[in-house]
């Protein structure tokens, strides 16, 4: 009989402690990855928390701006959206991750945001740098918005190079002609907080 208790003890003993270590096993593992989570990855983890597509995020820029968007697609080191401006029409944007100084999501984006987002990095779009996706707007010559750490200027993209954009200055809503050009600007990717147009 006592040997009974003893064995049933031994028993209990070691299921508690392989418990234990399959717990603790479990902690390190989500600690592991949430220490390889990305700002993106949480951003494309808000995007899709419901069905809707009119989840709006609310980011601050480096500068103090807060906007608050509807994500439209994830690239590499960009996202696009829509901007919801008080008192502003919503205009298409590309806004790149490192402009981004403060994502403020509400308590019913927090959690959802560090669930884990399935692996697609299959998918072309989200491997596409920023400078690629100013390329196409340089080649359908549409006007932008610029913004940067500096200010706000408007005009239409020239070029498009690793590191920097040429910016042809002119009255917003206008087409690009030279004849109406205020001047050029070239502008280091490094200082754009966003890139508006219509």
């Amino acid at each position: 009989m006592r040997w009974d208790l003893l064995f049933d003890d031994l028993e209990s003993q070691l299921d508690r402690e392989q418990r234990d270590e399959e717990r603790a096993l479990a902690l390190e593992g989500e600690r592991l990855r949430l220490g390889r989570l990305t700002l993106r990855d949480r951003l494309t983890a808000i995007s899709r928390i419901t069905d809707d597509s009119d989840v709006i995020v609310r980011v601050e820029l480096h500068g103090g701006v807060v906007m608050a968007l509807r994500p439209l697609a994830f690239g590499r080191d960009w996202m696009s959206a829509e901007s919801r401006a008080a008192g502003r029409r919503s205009r298409q944007c590309v806004v790149p991750l490192a402009a981004i100084a403060a994502v403020l999501p509400s308590r019913s984006q927090l959690d959802p945001s560090l669930e884990p987002v399935s692996e697609s990095s299959a998918r072309l779009a989200e491997r596409i740098g920023l400078p690629f996706v100013l390329r196409d707007l340089c080649r359908r010559r549409t006007p932008v918005r610029l913004t940067t750490v500096d200010g706000v200027v408007h005009g239409t993209l020239d070029r498009v190079a690793r590191d920097h954009v040429d910016l042809a200055l002119h009255e917003p809503g206008s087409p690009r002609r030279e004849r109406e050009l205020q001047g050029y600007r070239i502008v280091p990717l490094a200082r754009v907080l966003l890139i508006e147009f219509d």
